[in-house]
């Protein structure tokens, strides 16, 4: 298969750009995507391709930071939205799903991951926004795809056109991921635990924008710092601010905490990161708070320094609900590894990005920020002896996580699809 000839039809072009929108229309948050999945699969089938998801896909044991109650608000939205009852009973209660192309023929498992989670962010309503300008402005109130993973679902979505109606010329078997909750890297613990990974040899992730720009494909060695995300409540005594020996305030053990986690040590042999986000505590001004509610993470440049600070954490907390006579819950909600590349899994994914129309540069990005629980999947398939990387494909925005994050979805999605495609047709093409 000549890789310089793989490219997207008018036809498979314009049906990736009307998914994207569609997607950025509908956003669900991480736990909550039952119309994004039945979106995924209802495709999938008419393809023709081996499709799992739900508990399929998810482990549940191996869950983090699920809502209940936003979980059934979600699913009762989908079946008003017209997703079939019998297909959110086959779900077990979680979203997600994975397309596999198994051709018969000798070859490696390879597989490919796209998040499709969006964010509790409020799109603009500026006319002038991407969104507003050609009418797909998101139709959930307080919900939007602010970091591009309706983009990445699209592109997942294309692969899965060209693997089907190139099957004939593969070989081996191709499995695509479409992940749920990436934001507070919570999906792909779950995924990774499920074991469907185990037996791939070549993985590639990917995500827009970042710090590459449009026409420009970044391909990583390492980075990205390892974290967790951690939920903490202290669990005091009420009383009258009278009589303050007969409370037990947690909102001044939480307050102690706040001071005491925002100045733990760093670590000598690399980056760390300490971020009280969410404190929530108190009834008036006279009683003695009996709860105290908090939203905290840490990260760390390597997963053993990320370690020693969930470590401080837990120490830390267990210290002061001591010192102030309170009990306390302290809830890990999400986590991820740090990311190192295998130097043959990079090269490949240079060389298709080099080959694909439109793309102005390759670069190396390896900037150590930011975590991505996309980083789970690698280390389980770096485990068993696969071969793994990480890109970006560009985009214009004005940064990530705003109201008006914006990607160009006509130009860039289709060189993170033509990226993908010929990472697939250089390890599975039996031409």
């Amino acid at each position: 298969m000549d890789l310089n000839k793989i490219i997207l039809s008018d036809e498979a072009r314009q049906e990736l750009v009307n998914d994207r929108r569609w997607l950025h229309a509908h956003p669900e948050e991480g736990w909550c995507e039952f119309e994004t999945t039945w979106f995924i699969v209802k495709r999938l089938r008419s393809l023709g391709l081996e499709v799992l998801a739900g508990v399929d896909v998810i482990e549940p044991d191996a869950v983090m930071g699920r809502n209940e109650a936003l979980v059934l608000a979600a699913q009762q939205r989908a079946l008003e939205h017209g997703v079939p009852k019998e297909f959110l009973g086959s779900l077990g209660g979680y979203t997600g799903a994975m397309a596999v192309l198994q051709t018969g023929r000798p070859g490696p498992v390879t597989a490919l991951r796209f998040d499709i989670d969006a964010l509790p962010i409020e799109e603009t309503d500026d006319p002038q926004h991407e969104a507003n300008l050609a009418h797909y402005h998101s139709q959930n109130p307080g919900f939007s795809h602010a970091c591009g993973h309706d983009g990445h679902a699209a592109i997942g979505l294309a692969l899965c056109r060209w693997l089907s109606e190139n099957r004939d010329r593969l070989k081996g078997t191709v499995k695509i991921l479409f992940q749920p909750a990436e934001e507070g890297v919570r999906g792909a613990a779950a995924m990774a635990a499920r074991g469907i990974v185990d037996d791939v040899d070549w993985f590639a992730g990917g995500h827009i924008g970042c710090s590459a720009k449009l026409g420009d494909v970044g391909v990583s060695h390492s980075g990205y710092l390892a974290t967790t995300k951690f939920d903490l409540e202290f669990f005091g005594q009420s009383a009258a601010a009278g009589s303050p020996e007969k409370g037990r305030s947690a909102l001044m053990c939480a307050a102690a905490a706040c001071l005491s986690l925002g100045s733990l040590p760093g670590h000598s042999q690399g980056i760390t990161r300490v971020q009280i986000g969410k404190f929530i505590s108190g009834t008036g001004r006279n009683i003695i708070a009996d709860h105290a509610y908090m939203q905290l993470e840490v990260r760390g440049e390597t997963t053993e320094i990320n370690d020693y600070m969930a470590k401080n954490v837990e120490q830390t907390v267990k210290g002061l609900a001591l010192a102030y006579g309170v009990d306390y819950k302290l809830t890990r909600m999400g986590e991820a590894v740090t990311y190192k590349g295998d130097e043959e899994a990079v090269a490949l994914l240079k060389g298709a990005a080099r080959k694909v129309p439109g793309v102005h540069s390759v670069v190396d990005m390896n900037a150590k920020i930011g975590s991505e629980d996309c980083t789970m999947l690698i280390r389980r398939v770096q485990e068993h002896g696969g071969k793994a990387a990480f890109c970006y494909y560009g985009c214009n925005h004005h940064g990530h996580h705003r109201p008006d994050f914006s990607i160009q979805d006509e130009t860039s999605l289709p060189i993170g699809w033509g990226t993908f495609a010929r990472f697939i047709a250089e390890l599975n093409s039996q031409d």
